[in-house]
């Protein structure tokens, strides 16, 4: 039976190196604070950052983790949904080759942000770092160049969004990752985060698996009155049998 769902996201944010030079701090401020919004707990948290691995990175993973261990402790939803994001840290953190920034455990319904670094070699052997923990649990991957932060979106599964922070001086490599973030997910934004959905008419939500169950349709925006119909011919019919908004 055909229907709409989402199943998993972890929304990435390409952090690009001009963009990084100027600004690494704010951005590593503001992915903070969209990683803990509502506990983590929205369906478009940007759970990954990818960035080029020099002092910039190392300048965004010291603000970010000190950004995410100010935060305040939140509540999760239920039950069922702090216990799976207890053990997706536990996965995470015990993943060959990713070292713990900010590391906090979680008790009952209250958490606190987490925060992982792994290298794109490290990411691109271990697939089960691109599975969703729902919460605010980031992972940073630090990658060796612009061509291997292309492989790193190349090998993502259907997204949500895609995200790129970027200034003028970076145009020329964000548009050789155009085509694959195009392919990858539903939204693709810049200079922003992806938390919060503004319901407008070329909004969407959605995205190719295991994003969504349909990679073309959407929740929000003026296509996802196609969510609820189904395309109906009719042939040589009398006028008078067709629909009312038909006929005429």
């Amino acid at each position: 039976i055909p229907f709409f769902a989402e199943l998993g996201s972890v929304n990435p944010v390409f952090l690009m190196p001009e963009a990084m030079q100027a600004r690494a701090e704010a951005i590593a401020k503001g992915w903070a604070g969209s990683l803990t919004m509502g506990a983590g707990q929205f369906c478009t948290n940007p759970g990954i950052a990818i960035a080029i691995k020099g002092a910039d990175a190392e300048t965004f993973a010291r603000v970010a983790t000190e950004a995410l261990a100010a935060s305040p402790a939140q509540t999760m939803l239920t039950d069922g949904i702090a216990a799976a994001f207890r053990k997706g840290q536990e996965r995470v953190s015990a993943t060959a080759g990713v070292q713990a920034l900010l590391h906090t455990v979680c008790a009952e319904r209250s958490v606190t942000p987490s925060l992982y670094r792994v290298s794109g070699a490290e990411w691109k052997a271990n697939a089960a770092l691109g599975h969703e923990v729902f919460g605010p649990l980031g992972i940073l991957v630090t990658v060796e160049s612009l061509e291997e932060m292309a492989e790193i979106a190349a090998g993502l599964e259907g997204q949500l969004t895609c995200t790129l922070q970027l200034d003028a001086g970076d145009v020329g490599a964000a548009q050789r990752l155009m085509p694959i973030l195009a392919r990858k997910a539903g939204r693709v934004l810049a200079n922003g985060f992806p938390t919060g959905v503004e319901v407008a008419e070329a909004m969407v939500h959605g995205g190719p698996y295991p994003a969504s169950t349909n990679f073309g349709a959407t929740s929000v925006g003026t296509m996802a009155i196609r969510r609820w119909l189904r395309p109906v011919c009719f042939q040589n019919l009398p006028e008078a049998l067709l629909p009312a908004d038909l006929q005429g």
